[in-house]
């Protein structure tokens, strides 16, 4: 143990504030196995960023699946028409059997920014799916009209393109009353494979009611985005089971660790639509 604790003061690791958290009160428990067999120090070197060649994208996602995450502001007068507008659309592009191309989900925010919609499309074959069905979609008359009419219903509008983490659960429609919540999160750069590394750990505290949804990160759009969707049963369901987690060893290092990655995050609850696929 005195070679251990050597090793960590050359190597500086006791300046890190989460650092010195988990090794203070790692040392404090009895058994200091919080997973069968492993110690406090093997979790400490699972926490390693090494040095890749490798994308981080290729480490974390499978490219084959872009999603396609629309967010909307929508004018508070004119909810009605704008959801009727997005519903003829998902319509359309449903019945263009050529298109590799799906509506995933589709929400109102409840709670958060109001007046605002998401909606999540997911297209198989990666890039080259989404040029072909921009550009179909692009010379297709009724998809034009829908959208140059939707327009009217905005005030504002933003997309980006996203890739599932392939540590989450395989995303499953949703049946019965459910609610969602979007938990996004703005990482410092460089940061990705290490968030990715923790959460790979710390999802299996979360995993009691089913609860994960969706875990995604950016391509294009607003870069270092993560968006991690839960689903609920109601909002004091989603209250006992965040509390729940906290009495698992284990996750209270995984918040430990991710949150000194974080520069910017926020939540919103999701209600899904009336022609939303996961409900």
């Amino acid at each position: 143990m005195a070679a251990v604790w050597t090793m960590i003061r050359s190597s500086g690791a006791l300046k890190s504030p989460c650092l010195k958290h988990v090794t203070s009160r790692s040392l404090s428990t009895t058994s200091c196995n919080h997973d069968n067999n492993e110690g406090w120090f093997s979790k400490l070197l699972v926490r390693r960023i090494e040095p890749t060649k490798e994308p981080h994208s290729r480490m974390l996602a499978d490219k084959e699946e872009i999603y396609e995450l629309q967010t909307h502001n929508i004018r508070p007068d004119s909810t009605d028409k704008y959801l009727k507008n997005c519903k003829e659309n998902a319509g359309l592009i449903a019945a263009r059997s050529e298109l590799n191309c799906e509506l995933v989900a589709s929400w109102t925010v409840n709670v958060g920014d109001l007046d605002q919609a998401l909606h999540l499309w997911r297209y198989t074959g990666g890039f080259n799916s989404v040029d072909k069905t921009k550009l179909i979609l692009g010379k297709d008359e009724s998809f034009l009209k829908l959208q140059k009419e939707r327009g009217n219903y905005l005030r504002s509008r933003h997309l980006q393109f996203l890739l599932a983490f392939n540590f989450w659960p395989t995303i499953e429609s949703r049946k019965g009353s459910n609610i969602y919540e979007i938990r996004s999160y703005s990482l410092k750069p460089g940061t990705m494979i290490e968030w990715g590394n923790n959460w790979a750990r710390g999802l299996k505290f979360r995993r009691n009611n089913n609860e994960a949804y969706a875990g995604f990160m950016s391509q294009v759009g607003r870069l270092n985005n993560v968006h991690h969707i839960w689903c609920y049963e109601s909002l004091h369901q989603r209250k006992e089971t965040r509390e729940s987690a906290w009495r698992n060893p284990g996750w209270d290092e995984c918040v430990a660790y991710t949150v000194p990655l974080i520069r910017e995050m926020h939540s919103r609850i999701l209600v899904p639509t009336e022609f939303s696929p996961t409900q």
